[in-house]
């Protein structure tokens, strides 16, 4: 990328409009690092989650046109068969499976880990996600986004550790959001019990908290060689944007970016090579800061009561 095109990118960034919309993707297109490779995914097997429909099933797709054998994890498997239909359709030799997994659901989660169809797992994309109107608890006692969000995709991730190391270049990817900018670590709440309770808050407070796993799974796993990264897509046109903030919806759809715009830096973290640096946070296929306001750092003391709280909730030791 010039040294033009990069000021503009960042300002871009830092005005959030222009940066997360479709004329963001197409500024940064012309300047940011090459493609992967035709077939550079060819005979490796991954995991798509929330891959029925929007930013997931455009990952699925991108990963299948890579060469990959794709696993599609859904809540709604009917939802399932027509995303693997247009696979195939866009990629006729492609394979496609399909698998149930609810990721708020700890016993769901493990279910679809001892079921893996692979001893080998080269890709992993955590980007399943919910967006409630009112606080929900799930069947283990946890409040739904951040068992969805947090929770299940820990949990999963340190169940399919031994796939993932098996793979000679294996790479996480957790799909983010912008809206984690506007949140610090909530570590003395993560269940969102304080306050009054909103979707939009507590999709932004988990998507923060994703974005703070990263660099700790990429510790975890530096033995195995697992690269995880966090990524956020902009703002793209998808069911789950429409369903979920249909007034937000309304007023920028003619800016928003395609699923396959925002699926875009996902594919590349899966497929670029040489792999790209662990544990960074990704926005149109270069790194970004994790925090834009003063009062949202980190702090150490809290990062470390998250990663025990997390931990202890889905039985793993920190």
């Amino acid at each position: 990328m010039s040294g033009l095109l990069r000021v503009l990118d960042t300002v871009a960034d830092r005005l959030v409009v222009p940066g997360y919309s479709r004329l963001g993707h197409q500024l940064r297109r012309r300047g940011w690092a090459g493609d992967p490779q035709p077939g550079a995914l060819q005979g490796a097997n991954a995991v798509v989650t929330g891959a029925g429909s929007g930013i997931g099933k455009a990952t699925a797709l991108g990963l299948a046109r890579l060469g990959a054998d794709v696993l599609l994890v859904v809540r709604d498997e009917r939802k399932g068969e027509a995303a693997r239909a247009e696979i195939l359709a866009e990629v006729p030799t492609a394979k496609v499976l399909i698998r149930h997994c609810d990721l708020s659901s700890q016993s769901s989660v493990r279910r679809f880990a001892a079921d893996l169809p692979y001893s080998r797992l080269d890709v992993l994309v955590h980007n399943a996600g919910v967006l409630p109107n009112k606080r929900t608890e799930t069947e283990d006692g946890h409040e739904l986004t951040f068992a969805t969000h947090v929770l299940g995709p820990l949990l999963m991730t340190d169940l399919l550790r031994p796939a993932l190391a098996a793979s000679s270049d294996p790479r996480v990817v957790l799909v983010s959001s912008g809206g984690m900018y506007t949140q610090r670590l909530r570590a003395d709440d993560p269940e969102y019990r304080e306050g009054d309770y909103r979707g939009a808050t507590a999709y932004a407070r988990t998507k923060r908290m994703q974005v703070t796993l990263a660099p700790l799974l990429t510790e975890r796993y530096a033995q195995d060689g697992i690269g995880v990264h966090a990524m956020h897509p902009g703002w793209a046109d998808t069911p789950g944007v429409a369903g979920s903030l249909p007034g937000f919806h309304r007023l920028t759809r003619t800016f928003l970016r395609t699923a396959e715009e925002g699926a875009d830096t996902v594919v590349w973290l899966a497929a670029t090579s040489p792999a790209p640096r662990s544990g960074q946070f990704w926005h149109d296929r270069r790194e970004r800061p994790t925090h834009l306001l003063p009062t949202t750092g980190d702090k150490p003391d809290d990062v470390n009561a998250f990663w025990q709280y997390s931990t202890s909730a889905v039985g793993l030791l920190p």
